[in-house]
């Protein structure tokens, strides 16, 4: 596996190769403010979340032969749910490592599309290690949820959509835990469109973005429960690293508060439904957070003129959770 940066060139050949795969979600747009803020619904993604687009696009490069033996992965829940999915539409057999702290509308959904479930510790290097050690013993190939050209290109299929659909677009924030999505999306819009910067959003609890980039390398940050299940890497990939490095323009940070309240104000304005993880780049846009990480020590993405994007990366959200989280905001405001 070479580690040069994935190019645009890579990312136009996923989005054919993905397109029976994946949708082209809807961005809708609604005005906050005095600015109009897009949201890229990535909630209303086949299997509920961007995952379908870099597992697809892994899974379809595969060898037959690694195809028929199946594909293993380790995943927080929305990678695994969309590994299930592409590996049943691909006949192919899947096995997913999960925490054992994952949501049970995830943990089902994966099974319901056929996958097997191993469940191993609370960390993504927990995970890891599980499924290396199944791969090795049973024959599998394993499909990583962030950290390979492939799964990067993928996600950047959904960059190519935003500049399609939103081609005035100043600013787009998406969610990053590994940076898959972070680093698909910040290469096809930087290679198509320098000039809108992207920022990044992680959670306050688990900086491992903010200070890596700091550090100028990967940097293991320690493990944190939040809200953000979805959001929780306590590495960056070595891979998605180079490519956010190169690329992104700012960091935001975000405390568990702002993120619930995310996820309100999507219900509110937009009678949107997404978990946590997806609407922290809304709540990143409408200023809840802190920039910790800037390129070029510039203004704010909020501060910059014309419209934003927001990546609402997924949905998958048990309902008493999600009710929960509406009333949580309510009585807090």
């Amino acid at each position: 596996m070479s580690e040069r940066l994935v190019t645009l060139e890579d990312i136009r050949q996923a989005a054919g190769r993905i397109r029976p795969y994946a949708h082209v979600t809807p961005l809708l747009t609604i005005g906050e403010g005095g600015r109009t803020l897009g949201l890229k619904c990535e909630n209303l993604q086949r299997s509920g979340a961007f995952k379908i687009r870099g597992a697809a696009n892994m899974l379809l490069q595969l060898r037959p032969d690694e195809r028929e033996r199946g594909v293993i992965t380790f995943s927080s829940g929305n990678h695994g749910i969309a590994m299930s999915l592409a590996a049943s539409l691909a006949g192919c057999p899947a096995v997913i490592v999960m925490p054992t702290t994952a949501p049970a509308v995830k943990v089902e959904t994966a099974r319901k599309f056929g996958a097997e479930i191993v469940f191993e510790g609370t960390t993504t290097i927990e995970r890891k290690a599980r499924a290396e050690a199944e791969a090795a013993a049973r024959g599998l190939t394993i499909v990583p949820p962030f950290d390979h050209p492939w799964i990067i290109a993928g996600q950047g299929t959904l960059g190519l959509e935003i500049l399609e659909q939103a081609p005035d677009a100043a600013a787009v924030y998406v969610p990053t835990s590994g940076g898959g999505l972070l680093s698909g999306v910040a290469t096809a819009i930087k290679s198509l469109a320098p000039g809108v910067r992207v920022i990044g959003v992680e959670p306050a609890c688990t900086p491992r973005f903010t200070r890596s980039l700091a550090a100028g390398h990967p940097v293991t940050v320690p493990g944190a429960a939040g809200v953000a299940d979805g959001l929780l890497a306590v590495r960056p990939g070595d891979i998605t690293f180079a490519h956010i490095q190169a690329y992104v323009d700012e960091i935001v940070t975000l405390e568990d508060e702002a993120i619930i309240e995310g996820v309100a104000w999507l219900f509110d304005h937009a009678r949107l439904v997404a978990e946590p993880s997806g609407a922290a780049s809304v709540a990143a846009a409408l200023a809840r957070g802190t920039t910790t990480w800037s390129r070029d020590g510039a203004a704010a993405a909020r501060d910059v003129s014309g419209p934003a994007v927001a990546v609402i990366s997924g949905g998958n959200v048990e309902t008493s959770a999600f009710t929960g989280y509406i009333t949580t905001a309510r009585s807090s405001s």
